[in-house]
């Protein structure tokens, strides 16, 4: 009877996880470049009391044994890098991928993030940043007198300055990719860092080996879907009373068990 107790329990954790999960995502349903986030679980061990196939004295083996489950327990919470909707705005610095890849920006550390958001903005010096003020790597720097500035599908940064009829090549954005992007760590505030579970990035021209290529004045929206997700959010709700009822009747069996000698 505690077994049942203590089985329950992991099924309400369990359960309360994936209600978490779950409002992230409703939560970050307007989040630029946000990727929504599944919570994946798995059985734990079992108490054998009987083995298949093993037999007392004559009798033959029992085909399928007799195993008694020991509840649940969250194994990863996984991110979907699925394409989230384009949203048009207009403005020359937002940016969206059309496929796989991750802008690359400069932490104050002087490390490397990835991110799908790719609403920029310039600062005080013409530099090409978020909306943290973190560099978008490589470098790029706008001229103070830039009058239109272009960005190809392949990520190169064309201005037109004032006086000149042509325009000039100021800089090359590059996209960076992983083996599994599901390993990456996330920092929050839409960026990403690499670990071992990743891999290593792999930089290039957007457009070329396997990378996504840019759209200018796109932001990519969040890839979450209001449908899934509360229905996602029922199911949880409802495994989680089950379990609560669970609970409450071993509970109500053990007070039977109590009130045997009265």
């Amino acid at each position: 009877m505690i077994r049942s107790l203590y089985t329950a329990a992991t099924g309400m954790l369990a359960q309360q996880t994936q209600i978490d999960t779950t409002s992230n995502n409703i939560a970050n349903v307007n989040t630029i470049g946000y990727k929504k986030e599944r919570a994946e679980f798995a059985d734990l061990f079992y108490q054998v009391m009987e083995y298949a196939g093993v037999g007392s004295g004559t009798t033959l083996g029992s085909p399928t044994g007799i195993e008694v489950g020991l509840g649940v327990r969250p194994t990863a919470i996984t991110k979907q890098f699925t394409q989230g909707n384009f949203k048009e705005t207009g403005n020359n610095l937002d940016l969206a991928i059309t496929g796989n890849g991750f802008f690359q920006i400069e932490l104050p550390d002087g490390s490397t993030a990835y991110t799908r958001n790719g609403a920029f903005k310039v600062d005080g010096n013409g530099t090409v940043v978020n909306a943290d003020g973190y560099k978008l790597l490589p470098e790029i720097t706008i001229p103070p007198n830039a009058v239109t500035v272009a960005i190809g599908t392949d990520g190169t940064v064309s201005v037109l300055q004032a006086g000149d009829t042509d325009p000039n090549q100021v800089g090359q954005i590059e996209l960076a990719n992983f083996i599994n992007p599901a390993g990456l760590h996330s920092l929050g505030d839409n960026n990403y860092i690499q670990t071992v579970a990743s891999g290593d990035a792999v930089t290039g021209i957007a457009g070329l080996e396997g990378l996504g290529q840019i759209k200018q004045g796109f932001v990519e929206m969040s890839n979450v879907q209001l449908v899934e997700e509360m229905t996602d959010l029922i199911t949880g709700q409802r495994a989680y009373e089950a379990n609560s009822k669970a609970i409450t009747t071993s509970d109500e069996m053990l007070q039977t068990v109590n009130q045997l000698k009265r």
